[in-house]
């Protein structure tokens, strides 16, 4: 019989390898960055506020803050060398202001998980009190990084459009929020619960607005289109 260690190990491995898929999501941006040799207006704030995410759930689940927590640890691990790589991309085809403004808030991430790991690590002596402290901590962010996504929708509802917001995304998004949920659920951890719980309803909101704007979305999509075309024909003529 499978037992319930087995069921969450099994959730937390799916979980891993959708979060892996949306922490390769950006690589078009940079592709294109690296394409062109500039950051043209893409901005770096996205990807700093995911690496701080990252490193605060690896803190969260190494074994002197949350023991057991191996697939936590494995998958924002990851994140953080991919977040890494982006940044370091972004600052080697900027340049002036921009270049400054990204070494100054990688350097404010670092500098908040070494403070946040000393103090945790100094002033709390037990499992359950590090837990609490990080964890809140990462509820915080992690529930910023998902709530991201509101001004989009926000266009969506507003253009009546579903176009710049990506279904396979919304897909992603919601399959990774169900799987962590689940996992956090099967031997109940708050910090976990709370955030992907979060994150799920904003997946789900997402989708309805793809099944409620999916007519006019292709119609706005083939009207782009049209006007293409049009333009190409007024060149040349």
């Amino acid at each position: 019989m499978v037992s319930a260690d087995q069921i969450r190990t099994a959730v937390g491995i799916i979980g891993n390898a959708i979060s892996f898929v949306l922490f390769l999501s950006p690589m078009p941006t940079f592709y294109r960055i690296c394409k062109n040799k500039s950051v043209e207006h893409f901005s770096v704030v996205p990807y700093v506020a995911t690496l701080l995410n990252c490193m605060l759930w690896v803190l969260y689940g190494l074994p002197f803050v949350k023991p057991n927590s191996t697939l936590i640890v494995t998958i924002n691990g990851a994140g953080t060398m991919i977040e890494l790589i982006y940044i370091f991309i972004y600052l080697l085809y900027s340049d002036g202001s921009k270049r400054i403004k990204a070494l100054l808030l990688l350097f404010t991430d670092i500098a908040f998980i070494v403070v946040v790991a000393a103090i945790v690590l100094s002033i709390f002596k037990s499992h359950e009190r590090r837990t609490l402290i990080v964890g809140i901590l990462c509820i915080v962010f992690c529930i910023m990084m998902y709530a991201s996504p509101l001004s989009i929708m926000k266009r969506v509802i507003r253009t009546k459009s579903a176009e710049y917001m990506p279904l396979y995304l919304s897909i992603a998004y919601f399959f990774n929020g169900l799987c962590w949920t689940t996992y956090s659920l099967i031997h109940l951890d708050v910090n976990l619960t709370i955030p992907n719980a979060i994150g799920l309803l904003f997946a789900i909101a997402q989708l309805l607005l793809h099944a409620i704007y999916n007519k006019s979305t292709k119609r706005h999509s083939n009207e782009g289109k049209s006007e293409v075309t049009l333009s190409e024909v007024n060149i040349t003529n």
